[in-house]
């Protein structure tokens, strides 16, 4: 498979990284700010199951680490597989959180800005929800 294009989307929050990383990893607050999955998610042994417009799609989230990992395997009905990596490290006294997004295959311009849009809005999401509380 030819290497994909890409696209890092991030935000400075300024709140403890530590803080941010420990709502993010915290899978049943993620339909908070994740508005793919605004449905929720329902844990099924060591996955979750996400409803989607595309049918349920199955979640395998990294595990609790203390290096600010929260990337996520995503598999569709169809059996497509997308990683995504999600990411929170210091910076100063907050934290940066960033997101790369990868251009699927057969994804035309239109599709990936529009995923590179929802991205941002959900980050724009969670930067508003971890400094207002």
């Amino acid at each position: 498979m030819a290497t994909m294009a890409t696209m890092i989307i991030h935000t400075s929050i300024a709140r403890d990284w530590r803080e941010v990383y420990a709502f993010m990893a915290d899978h049943e607050k993620m339909s908070l700010w994740a508005s793919g999955l605004s449905s929720g998610l329902t844990r099924d042994g060591d996955e979750w199951i996400a409803p989607g417009p595309l049918g349920n799609a199955r979640v395998r989230f990294a595990p609790d680490n203390e290096f600010g990992v929260v990337d996520h395997l995503v598999t569709l009905e169809s059996g497509l597989k997308v990683h995504n990596a999600l990411r929170v490290v210091p910076n100063g006294d907050g934290a940066e959180v960033m997101f790369t997004l990868l251009r699927q295959p057969d994804m035309s311009d239109e599709q990936f800005a529009a995923d590179a849009a929802h991205v941002e809005k959900d980050l724009a999401t969670l930067k508003s929800i971890m400094e207002s509380s």
